[in-house]
């Protein structure tokens, strides 16, 4: 049988390993003093309120929770809240790629100028989004006179509703998709147009399948604020009971009308949507996170 066995030179030059260390030098009770502060933050300004959401929402049982979500005005909310959604998401879809793909694809004057507007709405208050839009779509705004010729409704209406909440979150996806497609630089696409492969097919075929959980990513973060927000669509909808409240609106007009447990039902319902997305997010975000080690 044959053995290899290191020589004594080579034993005696044989680097040792070096002892790891931890990335920081604080002592143990630091740490866990640091640790333990943060799941007490947690706890109080987070798990307990949402606790109590869903225990206020039960609190006059099952046959009252049920009754304040079918309830016209509660179903109406709902539905035009998934409505917004739905055609809020797929905008910011669209445009989070296609801003993305210039920024990330190509140099030109403007770009940092292009980088900054995304970046708007995170400055912007919603409230002043909302009342941007009353001042050119209103009935006393720039194009009110104009609409109101042509029989066409935006503010007080499903459209402001949409356009408020589209502006509201038209960041998230091109935010998650331009540090991505920075990193993977143009090599693939470069070789894809030598094969002679079209821009779509290009598109196709080697960009999205590499951006595809950091797109989903954004999607997730953009429908869970289109259907958290509140600021934005408060001014452009007029709070007009079963035609205009999303169910923020709802939530609020039953709250302050002390209908208590019918404003916590509605209010446990978004925040179990609101945990769906936050699962959804942590499951797509390992995914995320992998392919980025990939590339580094």
């Amino acid at each position: 049988m044959n053995t290899t066995t290191l020589s004594a030179p080579a034993a005696a030059n044989a680097a040792p390993l070096a002892p790891t260390r931890p990335a920081t030098t604080e002592p143990a009770w630091v740490r866990r003093a640091l640790i333990a502060v943060a799941l007490l933050f947690l706890t109080l300004f987070l798990f307990v309120p949402l606790v109590a959401v869903f225990v206020e929402a039960f609190k006059k049982g099952w046959s009252v929770y049920l009754a304040a979500i079918v309830e016209p005005d509660a179903l109406s909310a709902i539905k035009l809240t998934l409505i917004t959604a739905a055609i809020a998401v797929p905008m910011n879809l669209v445009f989070g790629v296609a801003a993305a793909w210039t920024i990330a694809k190509f140099d030109f004057r403007g770009k940092n100028i292009l980088l900054t507007l995304i970046d708007l709405p995170f400055s912007v208050s919603p409230v002043i989004s909302g009342l941007i839009y009353v001042l050119v779509f209103g009935l006393q705004g720039w194009l009110g006179e104009w609409l109101r010729d042509h029989d066409l409704k935006i503010i007080f209406a499903v459209p402001g509703i949409v356009l408020a909440t589209v502006f509201v979150t038209f960041p998230f996806v091109a935010r998650e998709l331009i540090p991505l497609m920075q990193a993977q630089g143009q090599e693939q696409e470069e070789a894809a147009r030598v094969l002679g492969a079209s821009g779509w097919q290009m598109f196709w075929r080697v960009t999205l399948p590499n951006i595809k959980w950091a797109l989903l990513y954004g999607v997730i973060l953009c429908n869970a604020r289109a259907m958290g927000e509140f600021g934005a669509v408060s001014v452009v909808s007029g709070h007009i009971r079963g035609q205009t409240n999303t169910m923020p609106l709802h939530i609020e007009i039953l709250y302050n009308e002390y209908q208590f447990a019918a404003a916590f039902a509605v209010a446990s319902l978004l925040a179990l949507l609101a945990l769906v997305t936050l699962v959804l997010k942590f499951l797509v975000e390992r995914r995320v996170n992998a392919a980025k080690e990939l590339l580094q």
